[in-house]
């Protein structure tokens, strides 16, 4: 059986597969990631492992600890909050990296923990970025962080795959940025949502590597799980001067690197890219994706996307025209503040000065990245030009430090997210876009384009694949998992139902609510009658994106308590399918289930109850009811043993 890239970098970091077992789009794994990276979130992570009884990390080699977040904030709490995380990490034995030497993400690619070919997760939803290396980079949760830590494994199903072609070439002054705001903003129906990205194309030649870990940092923000660049002579080319340059430098500035010897760094080094030319995975010709994107990289111009979402895109220039003032300009994060972006803000202003009314705040990803800057002038000429810098980490990306938007204040900014409040006052405004246009408004005074292209509609398009013939299969089920369940349907039709609507958000903080009490109030929010429909044992079918909003994992564990036996939905928001899973209740996707039922019992009733007994056939992975037979994702062992150890926390209790 043919695979994609995915599909083969997941094939390699799972275990204990069945033999003989080739991976595909749907899988339940048991993995073993290469490395797991968390943040200022260290410390959450670390009560979670000790809760769970753990006393010591597996393997010291695969996390590594990076704070980066609130790194402004000196305050006595925060301080003895990082010197307990580096206290931990010291203890244990693992990698650690201070405030002020970057950004978690950058720090990772720099040190070649995200290696290509690869599977590297972090408890952060931008561990996409890592995929701009050939690198199968994606978000886990904090429980998931905590299970690695204990046991060097936690569980992933693989997403369905759409590829995406980039032809020709970007035209003199459009970036990565552009491309990635492009493709959410002309793809803006969830058509990648919680999918894995391939990307392919002959445009890829002209993409640098920072090009690419932009394009596939905002596959987040995009709705997709991870976004991966093929592993290329570009590719090739990075790591041999990043190599370079760390053999240089030496030690200096990784004193925490516990595999260090000598000098040498044991990741970035050339004998391991020596090996990586003759191992590395590739698809191969035949592999299947769900989907098939295209888009002419010629057609690409500046572009801004927002305000309040990432997905509504205007030209640069349109914006221009508009005379949209703004109030502070921002070149900070993990997706724009590498050396070639800041390179490329300072060519856009060397020579004039930040307009009076405007702040415009810098901060590198990382401290070489800074180091390296100034070597080269940009810096310099962008302080010169009025800029004021912050130290390397995230900063206003996320909310925290200086210079935040304030009541009715407009922004421009080269970082990932624009939400409504994310940057500060939620009267503010918010819009993205790239370095240079970014700092061309942040001299004029309202959001300009630093490039005379006229506006033009970006070409693309998409196409849908037929899903390939099922092959018949036969799961392994372990001892005491049923082969067959069987339960009445309880259909909701609603796409998009947000977990405010399966838990109240007003019961969410308090700590002693019961499980009967959660439900209780189960659905309060989207049917009142829901409570009373249920009967236990029955099988609820929702719709699209079933889960959807905050991460609050009451809305898994109420339905749960409340009797339904599992659910069943045309797709999941994938933090609340990590929610539920890690709680042990099992969440389906059945797209074609949903679609008949819709067909019989359109929407005019929030929530039915069908009358239909449906039997649902774990070795065969299908749902069977009036002659009728649907595919499920096969439950693998991995899933089987969440469900049957009641969730991952008591999983890996069971093997401390």
């Amino acid at each position: 059986m043919s695979q994609n890239l995915i599909e083969k970098i997941a094939q390699k970091y799972a275990v204990d597969l069945e033999q003989g077992h080739r991976v595909r789009s749907g899988d339940f794994l048991s993995i073993s990631p290469a490395h797991v990276m968390t943040h200022d979130n260290t410390g959450a992570v670390m009560n979670k492992f000790k809760a769970i009884g753990a006393t010591k990390v597996a393997n010291p080699r695969q996390p590594v600890y990076a704070l980066d977040h609130n790194v402004q904030d000196t305050s006595e709490a925060n301080l003895k909050k990082y010197a307990g995380i580096e206290a931990f990490a010291k203890a244990m034995g693992v990698d650690f990296y201070p405030a002020g030497r970057g950004i978690g993400h950058q720090i990772m690619c720099e040190e070649g923990y995200a290696w290509p070919g690869s599977m590297v997760v972090a408890s952060d939803s931008h561990s996409n970025m890592y995929g701009g290396l050939g690198v199968l980079g994606t978000p886990i949760v904090r429980t998931d962080a905590a299970a690695i830590w204990a046991t060097g494994r936690t569980w992933w199903q693989v997403p369905p795959v759409a590829k995406v072609e980039l032809k020709n070439q970007l035209r003199p002054g459009v970036t990565g940025k552009d491309v990635i705001i492009t493709l959410a903003g002309l793809f803006n129906h969830d058509e990648v949502l919680n999918h894995a990205i391939e990307f392919v194309g002959d445009g890829l030649a002209s993409l640098t590597i920072d090009q690419r870990l932009t394009i596939a940092n905002m596959t987040t923000e995009w709705g997709a799980l991870a976004g991966v660049f093929p592993i290329d002579i570009v590719t090739f080319d990075w790591l041999e001067a990043r190599a370079l340059t760390v053999e240089k430098r030496g030690l200096s500035g990784v004193e925490s690197d516990a595999d260090a010897k000598g000098g040498d760094s044991p990741r970035m080094n050339f004998g391991r890219i020596s090996q990586l030319k003759q191992t590395a995975p590739y698809a191969d010709p035949d592999a299947y994706y769900a989907k098939e994107l295209v888009l002419d990289l010629a057609t690409v111009e500046p572009n801004v996307s927002g305000p309040d979402n990432v997905k509504t895109m205007t030209s640069a220039k349109t914006m221009e025209k508009a005379g949209v003032k703004i109030h502070k300009a921002y070149l900070v994060s993990c997706v724009n503040s590498r050396v070639e972006d800041l390179a490329e803000a300072a060519r856009t202003i060397k020579g004039q000065k930040v307009a009076p009314h405007v702040e415009f705040y810098i901060a590198a990803a990382s401290s070489e990245v800074q180091a390296e800057s100034e070597t080269r002038g940009d810096w310099q000429a962008l302080v010169d030009a009025g800029a004021r810098p912050l130290p390397p980490g995230c900063g206003p990306c996320i909310g925290l430090g200086v210079g935040l938007l304030e009541e009715n204040e407009v922004g421009i900014s080269a970082t990932n997210r624009n939400f409504k409040g994310r940057m500060g006052a939620k009267s503010a405004k918010a819009y993205l876009a790239s370095p240079a246009v970014v700092a061309a408004s942040a001299v004029a005074g309202k959001v300009v384009s630093p490039y005379a292209y006229d506006d033009a509609r970006p070409q693309g398009d998409i196409k849908i694949n037929k899903k390939a013939a099922a092959e018949a299969i036969e799961v392994g089920i372990l001892e005491g998992f049923p082969r067959e369940l069987t339960g009445n349907i309880l259909f909701c039709h609603q796409d998009n139902l947000n977990t405010d609507g399966i838990f109240p958000g007003k019961y969410t903080y308090i700590d002693d609510f019961t499980p009967q009490q959660q439900a209780g109030v189960v659905m309060e929010n989207y049917d009142a009658a829901f409570v009373d429909l249920v009967e236990k044992g029955d099988f609820l079918v929702g719709g699209f994106n079933f889960g959807t909003g905050s991460s609050r994992e009451q809305a898994a564990t109420a339905l749960k308590y409340r009797g339904i036996s599992l659910v069943l939905a045309g797709s999941f928001s994938e933090t609340y399918k990590r929610n539920a899973i890690n709680n042990g209740f099992l969440v389906l996707e059945a797209p074609e289930l949903v679609k008949d039922l819709l067909d019989t019992h359109g929407r005019e009733k929030l929530t039915v109850a069908t009358g239909i007994k449906a039997t649902i056939d774990f070795k065969s992975a299908t749902l069977s009811y009036n002659s009728k037979t649907y595919a499920l994702s096969p439950v693998g062992a991995a899933a089987q043993e969440l469900v049957l150890t009641d969730g991952l926390e008591n999983w890996v209790k069971a093997r401390l």
